[in-house]
């Protein structure tokens, strides 16, 4: 399969002093075999400047594909990941948060098995490769890497990071699940459902994470933890 050009989708909430600063990453990324990017941005009705600020963007940015859509209330990131999907118009897809803590220069790496023609699905790791990582939280990563392993059991994968946002995927194969999770469940229900395709290539790759702290506006909690545990019995036991 020829890859011709890449959807990047963006949940975004309250990201408006530093939506500007991913975008100037996205577009300073140039993509293995002239691949082409589309940008779509959905901001999950943000109250602050985030409007405004992508507006902006966009009139001082024309030679870039954005597309730019907005919900008239706040639905969650699951809710906004569907939206982005349903219009998207790639052969690839990947999952890119507004926040600053993952590399868009790492798209290449996710790509590479894609272009070889020997995954159908990438996940971007925090925990394996020799990349940089912030250090952060001691009981965050003890809850990521049970959520991977409860994941792992009910998937059959061996997966290091299943709560990673790089996730690159086939635009057929993404569209073709149907997906109900609205917030942070996005994560262990695509891998569960995406585990069930017959002959499905999934890889790995390692990359790196800046990660943020709650006062730099980290969103997700320890409530989320539960629901994704939730989410990991749903759609793993009970298909």
């Amino acid at each position: 399969m020829e890859i011709k050009k890449l959807s990047v989708i963006i949940p975004c909430f309250n990201e408006g002093p530093t939506i500007h600063k991913i975008l100037d990453k996205i577009k300073a990324v140039s993509l293995l075999n002239n691949i082409e990017k589309e940008i779509i941005i959905v901001n999950d009705c943000s109250t602050d400047t985030t409007t405004e600020s992508i507006k902006n963007y966009i009139s001082t940015n024309s030679s870039l594909n954005i597309v730019f859509l907005e919900h008239d209330k706040n639905k969650g990131k699951g809710a906004a990941l569907h939206t982005g999907i349903t219009i998207s118009t790639g052969d690839i897809i990947v999952i890119q948060d507004a926040d600053l803590e993952y590399d868009p220069q790492e798209y290449n790496i996710l790509l590479k098995p894609m272009i070889d023609d020997v995954a159908d699905v990438v996940y971007g790791s925090r925990f394996m490769g020799g990349n940089p990582h912030r250090i952060l939280f001691f009981w965050h990563s003890i809850g990521n890497k049970f959520l991977t392993f409860l994941s792992n059991m009910f998937s059959n994968l061996n997966l290091t990071d299943m709560e990673t946002c790089y996730k690159m995927f086939r635009s057929e194969i993404l569209k073709s699940i149907k997906l109900k999770e609205k917030r942070f469940g996005f994560e262990p229900e695509v891998t569960q459902k995406v585990a069930r395709i017959p002959k499905i290539r999934i890889y790995e790759v390692g990359i790196s994470y800046y990660g943020r702290t709650f006062e730099e506006g980290k969103k997700i909690n320890w409530k989320d933890g539960f629901h994704a545990i939730y989410c990991i019995l749903r759609y793993g036991i009970f298909r």
